[in-house]
């Protein structure tokens, strides 16, 4: 006798709370990007939390459905009653903007605005362009190709390390499409190749100022 599974859905905690450590607070997207079939999914707030997860329960497909812990805490927003969804493999452009390209996923895109917020505030006339992925597999390459290409400049942001992450598949793809459209080179801010450490984890996220450190550069280059 054989059995087999057609579909199933995995919802699982991820991300960095600031105490979390080697063992809780990991972003483990990369491993499971690597196994085809799979759909992957990170919202960053409740309203795309629920949106999102009713599209992954009616997914044919098997879908993991990675929910950043800090939004169990420290996210407020009015979440609909209604039932609705919102589409998977479907990036979200949260600010428009014509001269780099910001894109993250998860609690980060919280960091990124704050970022974006530093450096439109010290560069004159900058305008950065915030998209949201919220499906890293498969990711909507096509928004993100036709920002680049309006933008000239990518900067690629999550908190898993930077080593063989998600970024670098999004950089890869980018410059197969966008190669000479680009101003300079993407940029990647992500979490350290280290194991994640307990009580210095505020060294090891990407927080705000390094992606805004990032921005000037991606600008002045």
């Amino acid at each position: 006798m054989s059995l087999q599974i057609q579909e199933f859905d995995v919802r699982s905690p991820c991300s960095a709370v600031g105490h979390g450590g080697l063992y809780h607070s990991q972003t483990p997207e990369g491993y499971f990007a690597h196994t085809p079939g799979l759909k992957i999914v990170m919202p960053r707030s409740p309203i795309q939390a629920k949106g999102l997860l009713l599209t992954s329960i009616r997914d044919r497909n098997p879908v993991i459905f990675f929910e950043p812990k800090i939004l169990y805490r420290a996210a407020v927003e009015q979440v609909p009653i209604d039932d609705y969804e919102l589409p998977l493999s479907k990036a979200e452009i949260i600010k428009a903007g014509k001269d780099v390209t910001v894109v993250g996923y998860g609690s980060q895109i919280y960091i990124l605005e704050k970022a974006i917020q530093l450096a439109e505030k010290d560069i004159p006339g900058l305008s950065c362009e915030l998209i949201d992925l919220r499906t890293i597999l498969p990711w909507d390459i096509d928004t993100v190709a036709e920002s680049v290409n309006k933008t000239g400049r990518l900067i690629i942001s999550h908190e898993a390390p930077q080593t063989a992450g998600f970024s670098a598949e999004v950089t890869a793809s980018i410059m197969e499409r966008c190669f000479l459209r680009l101003e300079a080179p993407i940029y990647r801010v992500c979490g350290w190749d280290t194991p994640f450490p307990l009580v210095f984890e505020k060294f090891y996220l990407p927080d705000a100022l390094r992606c805004f450190d990032a921005i000037k550069e991606i600008i002045e280059y």
